[in-house]
C-alpha cells in the first residue's frame, strides 16, 4: 500500500514539475508573469507535500 502511495506522489511531482516549471523556464511572459507562476507552483508542490505527510502520518496510526 504504501509503495503504491509512493508511485503516485512520485507521478504526481513529476506532473507538477513538467507543467508548471516548463512554462517559469521557457514562457516568454514577462518576469513578473514567471515569478507569480513559480509562487504558485512552489505553494502546489508545498500542498502536495504536506498532503503526503499527511496521510503517512494516519497510515502510521493504524
Amino acid at each position: 500500500m504504501r509503495g503504491l502511495l509512493y508511485t503516485l506522489f512520485a507521478v504526481l511531482y513529476m506532473l507538477i514539475t513538467f507543467f508548471g516549471l516548463g512554462p517559469v523556464l521557457f514562457a516568454d511572459g514577462s518576469a513578473r508573469e514567471r515569478v507569480f507562476t513559480l509562487i504558485v507552483v512552489l505553494l502546489i508542490y508545498t500542498a502536495v507535500t504536506l498532503a503526503l505527510r499527511l496521510i503517512l502520518k494516519r497510515m502510521r496510526r493504524r
